[in-house]
């Protein structure tokens, strides 16, 4: 049984060294805001191996929020005065919303910044996780942690907020996945299809 688990996690630790190579060295395309005055945020994808294949921590925010009520996103937020660099707000949001402690993150690389209709300048990480990793959702700004396996995403063309617009779902399609946290979802999507299984 262990020797199952060792192999296991070497597949895992296997896959997401190449995901690393690739993301430090094929980026991913950076949004042009042209000229538009934002506030700048990082997110975190908080990656982990199990059962022979990746997956993904994203969060549903409570519908108690003023800003994006019940919408799907990697932890992230607003950058603070204290964070010297995009790379300490995303930990420290994820700390913030997950209890994940940055000495459990393995940052592997970033995504493509990118702008948002809420006015900020979003710079997402891609990091790993052990799967065994206890999390501690904050209840105010976590209604659920999901986990969505990236081998396992469907994309497709959903209604929300009466427009036809790309989304990932995966199981039963019960979450929908759009907008900014779509476009991060998808480049790193292309990057996992690119290094292959």
């Amino acid at each position: 049984m262990s020797e199952q688990l060792t192999d296991a996690d070497a597949e895992g630790a296997a896959f997401f060294e190449r995901l690393k190579v690739r993301l430090r060295t094929v980026p991913s395309k950076v949004m042009e805001a042209h000229g538009l005055t934002l506030k700048d945020a990082a997110v975190l994808a908080p990656l982990f191996w199990r059962g022979g294949e990746p997956w993904a921590y994203l969060t549903m925010r409570p519908l108690t929020l003023r800003e994006h009520p019940g919408q799907i996103a990697f932890p992230g937020g607003a950058r603070d005065a204290g964070d010297v660099t995009p790379l300490h707000t995303a930990l420290r949001e994820t700390k913030e919303e997950l209890g994940l402690s940055p000495e459990h993150v393995s940052v592997l690389g970033m995504l493509g910044a990118m702008p948002t209709v809420t006015a900020y300048w979003v710079t997402p990480f891609v990091g790993v996780v052990p799967a065994d990793t206890p999390l501690t959702p904050s209840e105010r700004e976590i209604a659920e942690v999901l986990e969505a396996p990236l081998w396992r995403l469907r994309r497709e063309r959903r209604r929300v907020f009466e427009a036809d617009r790309d989304a990932y779902v995966w199981g039963d399609g019960r979450h929908v996945v759009w907008g900014a946290t779509f476009r991060m979802l998808d480049q790193l999507v292309e990057h996992v299809a690119a290094i292959g299984r």
